[in-house]
This record gives C-alpha cells, sequence and structure tokens, in this order.
C-alpha cells in the first residue's frame, strides 16, 4: 500500500470551482481499481486550501489514476483557477495498524 497527502491552496475567487471539480473527480476515483481511499477535503477558517489524502494499493493504480481522463480534467481546472501553492508526497512502506 502507498499513500498519497498533502494540501492544495488555490486563488480565493477559484474555490468553488475547485470544490465543483473536486466532488467530479472523488466520485469517479473512488470507482477506480486499486483505490482504497480517496478524500479531498477543505481546511477548516482557510477557505481556499485543501487536503488531499489518498491509499492505494500500490504504484501500478496509482499511475493508472494519473492517467485517467477524470485526472486531466481535474488538473485543467486546477490551471484554470491558479494553484497558489501545492505540497503533495508519497508514502511508501510500512503497514497500517490501529494507534492504539
Amino acid at each position: 500500500m502507498l499513500i498519497v497527502t498533502g494540501t492544495v491552496e488555490v486563488s480565493t475567487n477559484g474555490t468553488q470551482k475547485a470544490i465543483e471539480a473536486a466532488q467530479k473527480m472523488v466520485a469517479e476515483t473512488v470507482k477506480e481499481s486499486g483505490c482504497l481511499v480517496y478524500e479531498f477535503s477543505q481546511i477548516l477558517g482557510q477557505s481556499n486550501r485543501f487536503r488531499v489524502y489518498e491509499e492505494w494499493q500500490d504504484q501500478a493504480a496509482l499511475e493508472a489514476h494519473f492517467a485517467a481522463p477524470h485526472m486531466a480534467e481535474f488538473q485543467a481546472v486546477l490551471g484554470e483557477v491558479g494553484v497558489i501553492s501545492s505540497d503533495i508526497y508519497r508514502v511508501v512502506g510500512g503497514e497500517k495498524q490501529p494507534l492504539r
């Protein structure tokens, strides 16, 4: 399993368009083979900043996601609304264990 997580900040006037595009992307992505968890959520108190959290079965599933048409559509919308910052990274290895 691998995890993708981080934040994306868009221009304030592009927030609603980014939310609409993210809702469509999430709805399609969770149907993908190898997608275990896919979340895109607004950070409270920072309406134009979003948390990305994904769990994938393996690298091949993640690569297929990158090539999916809905991902390309989402990236195009992000280009339109203006990304101010993006800090997304991949965590590989380890296993999921209960916190306590």
